[in-house]
């Protein structure tokens, strides 16, 4: 008995690793964007270093979920981790753009496997009386990833080179190859099944079109041209197929039969919701930090750690009393809190103290945190172990999708309501502007150098203009969480009941 548990022991801390890995990926690189163009050059591709990435991510997990369901987790979790780290040496190897945005496509295949599947592990590795706090535990190091990898991406690329932001993977992945490998005995009893061909290419091929369309909509191409019109219109005749295909499948790619489970369907729509409506505070609480309050990149990345406590907190807690309490209990009551956090967010000025949007923020940090610990083991409470892989899969690409709408909605509501704002307020000519500095970018206010010559009749207005844009997201952010506490609210009273459990998969 002791033995199993030392090896359970270090399986979870392998499990750990990977899941750190991978989620702070994109984080870190963000980061260390600004770098890798001023050495590699082309400034007007580097948006595809992450839409590649994303892209690949989100259109592998839902297929390797299924995929692991039937030919075993261990197999596809040991392919995802060794095809990660194969990604970032190349990535830290690469010459150009286009190179590090095809390695980092790689990296994405990669964690498109590992993501999903390091849930479905835990799931099947642990005892179901220790999963709830496992569970809490995984929760907070998916919530801190968000504010250790910028702040991880700085050091690095300032104090050693950006290389090596992918080159650190290689140790960490390692290890934990290791530990999983090593340690994680997986049942035999599988069920060989036909793939579903068909719908595995319209799924991939429907999502790299909605995401590229996402992606590059706004940014390099205008939402009405014809690049974005068709990206879109592929997207729809390709999910159309898509669905088509599955109700025709003897083994489907996405079960919509899970979908029939009332528990399944909601912690699938809460996932999207919730993302959608954190991701607006992860967003733009860094940049109204450093563009309206005046903190630097790095204090903006210190300034959302009181957010990730928050995180932390009730991811941990959340895990904890998963036993005691219904799924219901614990998402509704902490997602009031997200609702009630984004309310005190819209009240924010270029006044405010520092103090005060810290103390907002960790009220968004306790709203959302214990949605990544108690989701999961929600969204499985009533499937098959046979098709836990499938389900944690679809759970954390929809929590995926929610996260990147959320980034495309919010990002066009508040480039709008900015460009209304200083329209408006600069018509009369409030002031003149340094030369070489464009009154219409208000990023100028992300540099302290620029900033600084900004004369007060122009800096206080820009200051309100940039402030009152964000706070408008904020409110829009008000939308899915409030949807996102109704969901939880029809969830029933189900809880974690690991002594059911037990008796019922033989655990």
């Amino acid at each position: 008995m002791s033995e199993n548990k030392a090896k359970s022991t270090w399986v979870v801390a392998g499990l750990l690793l990977a899941i750190l890995m991978a989620s702070m990926d994109n984080t870190i690189v963000a980061t260390a964007m600004g770098t890798i163009v001023g050495e590699l050059g082309g400034l007007d591709q580097f948006v595809w270093v992450t839409s590649a990435y994303m892209v690949a991510e989100m259109a592998g997990m839902p297929i390797f979920g299924k995929l692991s369901d039937m030919y075993g987790r261990k197999r596809f979790f040991l392919f995802g981790i060794i095809v990660f780290m194969i990604g970032s040496a190349l990535c830290g190897t690469a010459s150009s753009i286009v190179e590090l945005s095809l390695y980092r496509a790689i990296q994405g295949i990669g964690a498109g496997a590992l993501v999903p599947i390091t849930f479905t592990v835990l799931l099947d590795a642990v005892s179901p009386e220790n999963r709830g706090k496992l569970m809490g535990l995984f929760g907070a190091v998916f919530g801190m990833s968000s504010v250790f990898g910028p702040l991880l991406g700085a050091f690095i690329t300032d104090y050693v080179s950006w290389q090596w932001i992918f080159y650190i993977n290689l140790p960490i992945g390692i290890v934990s190859l290791l530990l999983v490998a090593r340690g994680y005995k997986e049942s035999a009893s599988r069920a060989k099944q036909r793939i579903d061909w068909l719908g595995a290419a319209t799924l991939v091929g429907a999502i790299v079109c909605l995401m590229f369309a996402l992606e590059l909509g706004g940014k390099l191409y205008a939402w009405d041209s014809w690049q974005i019109v068709s990206l879109l219109a592929s997207f729809a005749v390709l999910f159309f197929l898509f669905l088509f295909a599955e109700k025709r499948a003897e083994e489907p790619i996405v079960s919509f039969g899970m979908f029939k489970d009332r528990l399944f369907a909601s912690s699938t729509l809460i996932a999207v919701l919730s993302g959608a409506a954190f991701i607006a505070a992860s967003v733009y609480l860094p940049i109204f930090i450093q563009g309206v309050l005046g903190g630097s990149a790095t204090n903006s990345g210190l300034m959302l750690l009181p957010m990730m406590v928050g995180t932390v907190v009730t991811a941990t807690l959340g895990g904890f009393v998963m036993a005691k309490l219904s799924y219901r209990t614990i998402l509704v009551s902490t997602l009031v809190l997200l609702v009630a956090g984004l309310g005190l967010l819209t009240t924010i000025t270029a006044d405010s103290s520092r103090l005060i949007v810290t103390l907002y923020m960790i009220i968004v940090g306790l709203g959302i945190g214990a949605s990544f610990s108690v989701l999961t083991n929600a969204a499985i409470h009533g499937i098959a172990p046979s098709q836990r892989g499938a389900a944690t899969s679809t759970l954390n690409f929809l929590r995926s999708f929610g996260m990147m709408l959320g980034i495309t909605v919010f990002g066009i509501l508040q480039s709008h309501a900015m460009t209304r704002k200083l329209t408006e307020t600069f018509q009369s000519g409030a002031g003149e502007m340094p030369q070489g500095v464009d009154l219409k970018d208000p990023y100028v206010l992300m540099e302290p150098a620029l900033r600084s010559e900004l004369p007060e009749g122009v800096l206080k207005p820009m200051l309100t203009g940039v402030a009152s844009s964000i706070t408008e997201v904020f409110m829009w952010g008000l939308i899915p969480a409030l949807l996102a506490v109704l969901a939880a609210c029809v969830m029933g009273r189900e809880k974690h009941d690991p002594k059911a459990e037990m008796e019922a998969y033989g655990h």
